[in-house]
């Protein structure tokens, strides 16, 4: 389970009761399940179609530190399932579990699209992705801007003769 996202409940995050609203927290879990999911499939189009059974083990007063963590637990053709977890960041007393969150990957019409990733991608996976995919932008602009440069030069020796 890695555990990414912290909180730290104030006065407005409160039910009447004196502890974390439930409803603060699973909106809290659902950002933070979309941004997973996101993460893991590569797109932003990515909507909740499921959450499982919601179990409050305990509360979070005021002041508390809380963490929320996510770890895929299944990948289907269009969808990814997570499982989170609410725990005290310094007691690492569970607060919340939720067992299953489904999300889908859409393309651009809004459509269920296969996302084809069958794995867990940790941040340093897609770091070393999006640093080839930089390398390569960056060489064929270069490229282009070599060749058009030589052009101008080959067209102002034409001119000069």
């Amino acid at each position: 389970m890695n555990f990414h996202t912290r909180k730290w409940v104030k006065p407005e995050d409160l039910n009447p009761n004196g502890t974390l609203f439930g409803g603060s927290l699973l909106r809290w879990i659902d950002e933070e399940a979309a941004i997973y999911a996101i993460c893991q499939l590569d797109n932003q189009r990515v909507v909740t179609k499921f959450m499982s059974e919601i179990n409050f083990v305990s509360s979070a007063r005021q002041g508390d530190i809380i963490e929320l963590g996510m770890t895929a637990t299944h990948f289907g053709t269009t969808s990814i399932t997570l499982r989170a977890e609410v725990r005290n960041k310094i007691t690492r007393k569970s607060i919340l579990t939720v067992e299953k969150m489904v999300f889908v990957n859409l393309d651009a019409e809004g459509n269920p699209a296969p996302h084809g990733r069958s794995k867990i991608r940790y941040a340093d996976e897609a770091f070393e992705r999006y640093s080839e995919k930089l390398r390569v932008a960056m060489q064929q602009p270069s490229a282009m801007l070599a060749s058009e440069s030589t052009e101008d030069v080959d067209q102002e020796a034409d001119a000069a003769h």
